[in-house]
């Protein structure tokens, strides 16, 4: 994958042929040392079937075909997802994933795997988050003091409200020093709010951008929830609405190698089309520059975006009922050359 030159390309990575379950939602990406590329997803007969998985596959570096997809993650007796891939500096490759106890995902629980050979093997599962509620959705971030921050999130709600005003965007942390995951942080908003994406904008300042509480259907007032940290993650301010709409949907945030800021996420209230990118050149006081990377009537859903060693960025995420991963490449300059 050579240098784009302000160029965007999409690939259909597996859809609802591949053998694993017609069910592929959501999908997260990492970059391992040797340069493969390594995916992961949920995969199985639906999103609150039984016998499910998280599924691995690799994309070999200078190869174009991704290997067939294998079982990584599964509970023979609950359900599991949201599987989340990371490679940590020390080269461990960290799996998070959550497993559902009960009907709905607020009685889930944190769960993760490591790998020390390149994702080709795994330890076995442990529990990161016990409590009842709690789940994970983005990588995590390697903070300016070296510690790792984990964003999670504790799902609170009913029948008619998927994510009540109770349910908040939490952080967990590992320090050198401990080796385990320790709480750090909780976001708080008016009608709830969950999925957080950070970013570090200077050392000890960060910016979240949560996907909003309250249920699902057209709404005319629904944004991303914004807050901020000024001490490493560990005290966040109250969460409030940033000018971004969100449907109900998730995002992701990351800040790039060239100091810009990513922002991946629907721009609608109602639906979760189109996909859209924004960049921020002045550390998140303002989005002038923005591109869709997917549009029309379908819904694209769960954003996972990384950069890459050769400076592209690949964003992947699900279509046509949450049955297709596809895969988005593009560079910097593709967001800046707006047409």
């Amino acid at each position: 994958m050579a240098a784009w030159g302000g160029e965007l390309r999409v690939e259909r990575v597996f859809g609802p042929e591949t053998p694993t379950g017609r069910y592929k939602h959501p999908a997260s990406l990492t970059q391992l040392k040797n340069g493969d590329l390594y995916l992961v997803y949920y995969g199985g007969d639906g999103e609150y079937a039984v016998d499910t998985g998280v599924f691995g596959a690799r994309l070999a570096k200078g190869t174009t075909t991704w290997e067939k997809p294998r079982r990584v993650a599964h509970d023979p007796f609950r359900s599991v997802g949201n599987a989340v891939i990371w490679q940590a500096p020390d080269d461990v490759v960290w799996l998070f994933y959550v497993v559902r106890y009960g009907k709905t995902w607020t009685t889930s629980r944190i769960q993760a795997k490591i790998s020390r050979d390149g994702a080709r093997s795994w330890s076995d599962s442990f529990v990161v988050a016990q409590q009842e509620g709690m789940m994970v959705r983005n990588r995590p971030l390697v903070l300016a003091n070296g510690d790792y921050l984990l964003p999670v999130y504790l799902e609170r709600g009913n029948d008619t409200e998927s994510v009540g005003p109770e349910s908040t965007s939490r952080f967990l942390r590992f320090s050198a020093g401990t080796r385990e995951w320790t709480e750090s942080g909780v976001v708080r908003s008016a009608k709830g709010n969950i999925q957080p994406a950070v970013a570090e904008l200077t050392p000890g300042v960060l910016v979240a951008y949560c996907r909003r509480g309250g249920g699902y259907g057209p709404v005319t007032d629904g944004y991303l929830i914004r807050s901020e940290s000024r001490d490493g993650g560990r005290n966040w301010s109250s969460g409030v609405n940033s000018p971004f709409p969100n449907p109900n949907a998730a995002v992701d945030l990351m800040k790039l190698a060239s100091g810009s800021l990513l922002l991946v996420f629907n721009d609608c209230m109602t639906g979760r089309t189109p996909l859209t990118v924004a960049l921020s050149t002045d550390l998140d006081r303002s989005w002038p520059l923005r591109r869709n990377i997917a549009e029309g009537k379908d819904a694209y859903g769960y954003p996972y975006a990384i950069q890459t060693s050769d400076g592209l960025i690949h964003v992947v995420y699900t279509s046509e009922g949450r049955t297709v991963i596809n895969h988005a490449i593009f560079d910097e300059d593709w967001v800046r050359n707006q047409r």
